[in-house]
C-alpha cells in the first residue's frame, strides 16, 4: 500500500509518492475512524543517515464522525501533516525513546501504513461539534435541545446520586 523502496532511496536519496486509500480498505478497520471518501496521502522518504529514513507529508480527506453534544451526524475535513523517522536498531540515538519507527536494514521495502494510521489517529479530532452553539441533549431525558425543549426542571435530581446526598448529610 504506501510503501517505499529502499533500493530506490538508496540510489536518489530522496523519495516522493502519492496514494489514495480507500475509505473502507483495512488499515482503518479495528478504528474509530470513518471516512466519507478516499484518503489523500503525499509523502517524501528521505535518508537521513546510516540507518535512518524520515518521511514527511500530508494527509486528507473527509470523516464522519457523531457530535459530541447533540450525537447528530457531522462531516469532517482531515487534513494534517505528519513526520514519522524510521531507523535501524543497529543507530546509536542519545536518547533510549526517541519515538522512531522500527526500520528493517535487510529489506528491500519500507511500509509506513501503520505509522500513518497512528499518526492518523493520534491528529484527528475526537471533540466534534455540529455548531459552535450546540446545545447538546438533555441529561435527565435525552431530548436533543437543538430540536426543542423539554419539560424537565433543574430541581430534578437523578436518583443515582441518591447515596452521594445521604452521605454529604450525614
Amino acid at each position: 500500500m504506501l510503501k517505499v523502496d529502499l533500493g530506490l532511496l538508496d540510489r536518489e536519496g530522496s523519495v516522493s509518492f502519492a496514494a489514495s486509500v480507500a475509505a473502507d480498505d483495512g488499515l482503518w478497520s479495528e478504528t474509530r475512524i470513518r471516512w466519507a471518501s478516499d484518503v489523500d496521502v503525499q509523502l517524501e522518504a528521505t535518508l537521513a543517515g546510516t540507518g535512518q529514513v524520515v518521511v514527511r507529508g500530508r494527509v486528507r480527506g473527509a470523516l464522519h464522525l457523531e457530535c459530541t453534544r447533540c450525537l447528530q451526524p457531522v462531516e469532517s475535513q482531515f487534513g494534517g501533516g505528519l513526520t514519522l523517522v524510521f531507523q535501524s536498531e543497529e543507530s546509536e540515538t542519545d536518547d533510549e525513546d526517541t519515538g522512531a519507527y522500527l526500520l528493517d536494514p535487510k529489506g528491500s521495502e519500507l511500509d509506513v501504513s501503520e505509522a500513518v494510521r497512528e499518526e492518523v489517529i493520534l491528529a484527528m479530532n475526537p471533540y466534534a461539534v455540529c455548531k459552535p452553539d450546540c446545545q447538546g441533549l438533555c441529561p435527565m431525558c435525552g431530548t436533543n435541545l437543538n430540536e426543542g425543549s423539554c419539560d424537565c426542571t433543574e430541581d430534578e435530581v437523578d436518583p443515582r446520586w441518591g447515596a452521594l446526598r445521604n452521605l454529604k448529610s450525614e
